[in-house]
């Protein structure tokens, strides 16, 4: 195989991990803040269900999860999966399992604010939910940023777990032309392509908490 044809479809199967990547964040990034919503409950059955969630979701590898997520509807209702279901089980199974992880992320950031800056609020006459949004979430989003960074960059090489379901995203593509072709070079193009997909959102990371900066 010529090796622009292996770039050209390894770049297919990238284009698959963004879609992948993209989405996740789209859903996981609200969700987890509804969660850390739940997490904070003083509701007491609320708080213990959303702890149990969390739990499951960082105590089980995400792998399992994806198969559960695309099988579970089969074995649990008896209802038919097919091809188009695959992508959507994805997306669901990362979503699910990266709100757990930045509902902690958020619960920690938001219980780390001073009750100083709620009372102040309130004397001013801000309702909880604008004291929140406009004064506490501002704070809470730059204080977070180095935690959500880490996560972000763990998905960008956790898009590769998805063969577990035969999607077709850059791994699949790389380890399927590796065995078609008994070369090692496709792993090495598609380890060149996470790094610099890693490198973009490093960097863009990093920009984005530069001009959160008070001190900039």
């Amino acid at each position: 195989m010529k090796f622009s044809v292996m770039l050209e479809q390894l770049s297919g199967g990238m284009v698959k991990s963004l879609g992948i990547f993209v989405l996740t964040l789209v859903f996981s990034l609200p969700l987890g803040l509804l969660v850390s919503f739940g997490r904070m409950s003083k509701n007491k059955i609320l708080q213990t269900v959303i702890k149990g969630y969390i739990s499951l979701m960082r105590g089980t590898p995400l792998m399992l999860q994806l198969l559960v997520v695309y099988f579970g509807p089969y074995y649990l209702f008896g209802m038919r999966i097919g091809g188009s279901y695959r992508f959507l089980a994805i997306i669901i199974g990362f979503a699910l399992n990266y709100a757990a992880y930045f509902a902690e992320i958020y619960r920690s950031g938001i219980e780390s604010m001073p009750v100083g800056q709620y009372e102040a609020a309130n004397i001013l006459g801000y309702s909880k939910t604008q004291c929140f949004f406009r004064i506490i979430f501002p704070q809470v989003v730059k204080r977070i940023l180095p935690a959500v960074t880490n996560e972000v960059i763990t998905l960008v090489k956790d898009t590769s777990l998805s063969f577990s379901l035969a999607y077709a995203e850059m791994f699949t593509i790389a380890k399927q032309i590796a065995a078609a072709e008994t070369t090692f070079i496709p792993f090495v193009v598609a380890a060149v392509f996470y790094f610099v997909f890693n490198l973009v959102v490093a960097v863009g990371m990093e920009t984005i908490e530069k001009k959160l900066s008070y001190y900039q």
